[in-house]
């Protein structure tokens, strides 16, 4: 389930950002980021759109994930429901 950004604590989205980041692993680039940079990037993201928070439920946790994973998984449960034989 998707939860607007806006309307969490900031110290909530910040601890749910660096989660994200320090989960991501290793960076290969060629600019290394302070953890304070990375997290105005992401936060930059979710204020273009480009990312979302979600929840899931079942397990209790928050993910960041990108809008291109939301529509093919809303695509993926759509066809899920079309019935094919018809």
């Amino acid at each position: 389930m998707e939860i607007p950004y806006k309307d969490l604590a900031a110290d909530t989205l910040t601890a749910i950002i660096e989660e994200f980041i320090t989960r991501e692993g290793t960076e290969y680039g060629e600019q290394e980021f302070s953890l304070a940079d990375k997290v105005e990037q992401v936060r930059r993201q979710l204020q273009r759109g480009e990312i979302f928070v979600s929840f899931d439920p079942e397990s209790q946790t928050c993910q960041i994930n990108a809008q291109a994973s939301s529509k093919k998984a809303a695509q993926a449960d759509a066809d899920c429901w079309t019935d094919e034989s018809a």
